[in-house]
């Protein structure tokens, strides 16, 4: 039987490890079945899901080099995500509503007076830092010297 990506097939768990499960199929041929791929949800133990010996259809998703990959979770019907923010709100806190799906209008543009305000602004904070540090360079010397 010649396998092709997409093929569905039947198979028994042969072993687990922690980032897998390999599966005897037809033919004495033995796929993988990743950790990511085993269910819809996050699987952080592999063997909260499978068992060695356990019957499982699965669907090849890869040939590469004579590795057969496979998937169990691309069978499954796919569960609706919810907007919903993931993760518990703090206690005592509620989670905030859902944002709405209305884009947001960009930002009015600035006019000229308010981009010399901003760069006057950022030139001060500059140069208010380089003073401030030349004074403590030049306290720190003056010091040293009256010793």
């Amino acid at each position: 039987m010649e396998l092709t990506v997409g093929a569905i097939l039947e198979g028994k768990v042969k072993s687990i490890t922690n980032f897998g499960a390999f599966v005897s199929l037809p033919d004495n041929k033995t796929g993988m079945v990743h950790i990511s791929e085993v269910a819809n949800a996050y699987v952080s133990d592999i063997r909260q899901h499978l068992t060695e010996g356990q019957e499982v259809k699965v669907m090849v998703i890869g040939l590469d080099n004579g590795k057969i990959n496979l998937s169990i979770k691309r069978l499954e019907p796919r569960q609706p995500r919810d907007n919903a923010p993931r993760g518990r709100a703090p206690q005592g806190q509620s989670r905030p509503a859902p944002r709405s799906a209305a884009p947001t209008p960009p930002p009015a543009p600035k006019t000229a007076d308010q981009l010399f305000e901003e760069k006057l602004k950022a030139f001060m904070s500059e140069s208010d830092s380089k003073i401030s540090s030349i004074r403590q360079y030049s306290d720190h010397r003056t010091k040293s010297r009256r010793r």
